[in-house]
């Protein structure tokens, strides 16, 4: 199982760092590139149109501003596609929102928050989890560990009082 991790700009670093911590916790094999929809368009093609035959499962697309990348790479491939918007500095990153999340007819992008290093990662873990079941019982897991996490915050609240 492989995941493409693809951002529009190195300044992408800290988010697509999120992702691989998911997957490192999973044991989720990816790839990390810097490829821009903008800057170089034809690799950005040329990634897409191959993807499937080169193993990737999952393409998880890091952009912000005009953040065209997700939508240019689901544009060329089958696999599914995850937006993760940049808060950059124009409107909070509500611009890289807009431009990830508002895909025509057609062409699907799933699309997590902005800076939503995290949720790209774990919904790219859930795609997989369909494939491979050893995946959704370790997602169960973590389901479990959030859920104790949150009752030992509300509990160590709930003693100091």
């Amino acid at each position: 199982m492989k995941v493409s991790i693809l951002m529009g700009s190195i300044s992408d670093k800290g988010i697509s760092e999120k992702v691989t911590k998911i997957f490192d916790k999973f044991g989720v094999e990816y790839e990390t590139r810097v490829i821009s929809a903008h800057r170089t368009p034809y690799k950005a093609v040329e990634f897409a149109e191959n993807a499937e035959a080169n193993g990737t499962e999952v393409i998880i697309a890091i952009a912000g501003k005009a953040a065209h990348l997700a939508g240019v790479l689901a544009g060329v491939t089958p696999l599914p596609v995850i937006g993760i918007p940049a808060k950059s500095s124009t409107m909070d990153g509500l611009d890289s929102l807009l431009s990830v999340v508002q895909m025509p007819k057609g062409v699907p992008v799933a699309t997590v928050a902005i800076d939503g290093g995290e949720n790209g990662g774990l919904l790219a873990v859930q795609m997989l989890s369909i494939k491979y079941p050893e995946l959704r019982e370790k997602f169960k897991e973590y389901k479990k560990e959030m859920e104790k996490e949150v009752e030992k915050i509300d509990y160590d609240l709930t003693q100091q009082a």
